[in-house]
């Protein structure tokens, strides 16, 4: 048996915008996003959703973030959860986090931590809470 546990963020119609940022921070692959237009539903939906992600999956070193966008008015902040990425490089980390970081807003800056060689939290542009962190001896 084989189980894949995979974050599945939702935005306020900015999802494409989102994981084009995100393949490109992280070198990922964006292996399809399908907007409510493209898909078999598009005669179902209103017009002003046709733009709008129905489904995103990006996939960075085997794993993968899939999201969509929230249907109009149904949007609600991300509470009492965050991306968490384990990065084995610190420099690599530190430059994942000021990336993320970029127009965002930092609630922890990156650091060494009794724990961690560095550790920083952030919710990025897109509204996504996100944890960077490099364990010691990485």
């Amino acid at each position: 048996m084989s189980v894949e546990i995979s974050p599945y963020l939702n935005f306020d119609g900015r999802c494409a915008k989102a994981f084009r940022f995100y393949a490109q921070v992280f070198g990922g692959t964006i292996e399809g996003i399908m907007t409510f237009g493209e898909s078999p539903m598009a005669g179902q939906v209103p017009p002003e959703w046709h733009d709008r992600v129905m489904h995103a999956r990006l996939v960075v070193r085997g794993q993968a973030l899939m999201g969509s966008d929230s249907f109009p008015g149904q949007h609600e902040t991300p509470r009492g959860i965050a991306v968490s990425l384990v990065i084995d490089d610190l420099a690599e980390a530190e430059r994942i986090f000021n990336a993320l970081a970029e127009n965002g807003t930092v609630t922890m800056p990156f650091e060494e931590t009794f724990w961690a060689a560095g550790f920083g939290m952030l919710v990025d542009r897109f509204g996504t809470p996100w944890l960077i962190n490099c364990e010691r001896g990485a």
